[in-house]
């Protein structure tokens, strides 16, 4: 051979090795192995037949066939006789539906104002399931049985409640510390710093702990569904699952999760990722808030994440992460005892006071920092300083039930709001006019409903929120199709209710004129917006936001009963040796 073909030869073969380095290369990077359970060639075969059943899963319960189907009670109770027979349904959250307080004249009930408690009861009670929650009541604990049991709802029972008792030591540490200390600021865009001690990391735990053997306790089998609410609870489904293998756990994060630079704070990241990676299936209110969180998880775990399927893979099990846009009753069963809308806004004029040819703006939520309340009120300032006419017609009721009173950030942005409002009433309010009132008070839902069929305006000026039901509330309580809503682009509902006028709440004076817009809007043009708001809100309701986990829940199940079978007997000759995901799991959570 030549001197030249010898030259082109090992040209030829440096450039071959080169590509397969570079090859090699790529390879490691794109393989990210599991600290509890090593990829084999196998397992990656697996993946591959994990990707195919995975995407058999409805994304955001927007199928086909979603669309066609009247979302009801009943609609569920079919879902669960047919995909999911003699299943139990186990929902646990924080805060209880029923809560039984000591009074003068004996035992009073209350039903708290809470979009949580809204969105879930009328699921609960389709379901006949059974709700673990904290029991803070002063004569919660002389309403249960001997097992701290009560049924459900007062009069027409239907479910059962079971209570959890904690110290106040506890309660102060995991909820108003860590939670609502910690994790609260963390995942919300409003400016407050988190705190996170030690103490109250420790008291979480332990109460994640409490949690989860009352779940166990209260599961007939082995193979409930559970439902676990919010912050509250990160840890447990990792929990649940070292106890109830079989168990589907599907969690809902009621709240926004942080992009992966600010999640990083967390002193206890990882701890937090591999609890909520113990479900089946984690659910956001919009695919931004899912897409954080696993980016969160592809920064701090060393996991395997299919994009394509929305689903990650963790030491030796798949969660599926999914957008579920949660939503409310349809049609809310408490407006059938409401009277018509002139008799509310009658009603409400007379309590507060108004005047009768002044148009009414509402405001209705928690007490909270992350809910933009000062925002509007420096918006209503803007509008009275640009536009001085409307002093004297309009009134703003601003309904704010107090909440963590106990926290610094709580307690001084109540002075923020009291000395706001005292400062507006004395520059623009004259005898027998305030344009500003605040009600610092807890309403039952009954009240809420009639406040929001009263009003001419309803503000949902959130910071940052996961979606916000007041906006839908608002939407579902006027069946006269009238009033018009006013919502923050950084709630999640915004993405839904595109019809509301859609305002940055930082933003003062765009606030001001889209408060000008709604102020003169005709009743053709609130008409043409709150319709088509209605009939989303209708065919988008809880019903459709519950089905569509539980028949994500159903396909799961079934899909790992059927691996169970075949890997129990002879698999196919084409099978590879195949080993199922939802077996690897079973197998690594013995």
């Amino acid at each position: 051979m030549s001197d030249y073909g010898i030259e082109v030869l090992w040209v030829l073969i440096i450039a071959s090795l080169g590509l397969s380095a570079v090859a090699l290369v790529f390879s490691i990077s794109h393989r990210r192995r599991s600290p509890a359970a090593a990829y084999t060639a196998g397992e990656d075969v697996a993946s591959e037949a994990a990707r195919t059943v995975l995407r058999e899963f409805e994304k955001n319960g927007h199928s086909a066939d979603a669309a066609l189907i009247t979302w009801s009670p009943d609609t569920l109770r079919k879902i669960l006789a047919d995909d999911l027979p003699e299943t139990q349904v186990i929902v646990v959250s924080n805060r209880e539906p029923y809560i039984h307080n000591i009074k003068d004249d004996g035992i009073e009930l209350l039903v708290p104002a809470s979009g949580l408690v809204s969105a879930l009861e009328p699921i609960t009670r389709a379901c006949a399931g059974t709700w673990i929650a904290y029991g803070g009541g002063t004569a919660d604990r002389v309403t249960v049985d001997k097992n701290d049991r009560v049924e459900v709802p007062p009069g027409n029972p239907s479910y059962t409640l079971r209570r959890v008792w904690l110290t106040e030591e506890e309660y102060q540490a995991y909820y108003l510390g860590f939670a609502n200390e910690g994790l609260w600021p963390l995942c919300h865009i409003a400016f407050t710093r988190p705190i996170f001690r030690a103490s109250d990391w420790e008291a979480y735990e332990a109460v994640n702990r409490k949690f989860a053997d009352t779940v166990v306790a209260e599961a007939r089998n082995e193979r409930p569904i559970v439902l676990v609410q919010d912050y509250h609870f990160a840890l447990l489904p990792r929990m649940i699952r070292e106890r109830l293998p079989e168990a589907i756990i599907i969690t809902f994060w009621h709240i926004p999760w942080p992009n992966s630079e600010v999640y990083s704070i967390c002193p206890w990241r990882e701890r937090i990722l591999e609890g909520l990676l113990g479900s089946s299936i984690i659910g956001f209110h919009t695919q931004f808030h899912a897409n954080n969180f696993t980016e969160s998880v592809d920064r701090f775990l060393e996991s395997r994440i299919e994009r394509a399927d929305a689903a990650i893979s963790y030491g030796g099990q798949t969660t599926l992460v999914h957008a579920y846009p949660i939503s409310i009753e349809w049609p809310a069963e408490l407006l059938a005892r409401l009277p018509d809308v002139d008799e509310c806004r009658a009603r409400v004029r007379a309590r507060f006071g108004l005047p009768a040819d002044a148009k009414l703006c509402v405001g209705v939520e928690r007490l909270d920092y992350t809910k933009g309340i000062l925002d509007r009120f420096q918006a209503l300032e803007e509008l009275f300083t640009r536009y001085p006419e409307w002093v004297g017609k309009l009134v703003f009721l601003q309904i704010a039930a107090p909440s963590r009173g106990t926290l610094p950030a709580y307690r001084q942005l109540h002075e923020e709001c009291r000395r706001y409002v005292e400062e507006l009433n004395q520059r623009y309010g004259s005898e027998g006019y305030s344009p500003v009132l605040m009600v610092a008070e807890h309403h039952s839902q009954e009240q809420v409903y009639e406040i929001y069929r009263a009003a001419d305006i309803c503000m949902v000026t959130s910071l940052h929120d996961g979606m916000n039901l007041v906006a839908k509330e608002f939407v579902a309580a006027r069946d006269d199709e009238q009033g018009v809503l006013l919502l923050s682009t950084f709630a999640g509902a915004s993405r839904e209710l595109l019809e509301a006028l859609i305002v940055n709440p930082y933003d003062t004076a765009m606030t001001s004129e889209a408060l000008l817009q709604a102020l003169t809007m005709t009743p053709d043009e609130q008409r043409e917006r709150m319709r088509p708001m209605r009939e989303m809100v209708r065919d988008n309701n809880v019903y459709r936001w519950a089905g569509s986990m539980l028949l994500d829940a159903a396909r799961l199940r079934k899909r790992g009963d059927l691996d169970r079978v075949t890997s129990n007997g002879e698999r196919p000759s084409n099978s590879n040796n195949v080993v199922s995901i939802f077996e690897r799991a079973r197998k690594a959570a013995s």
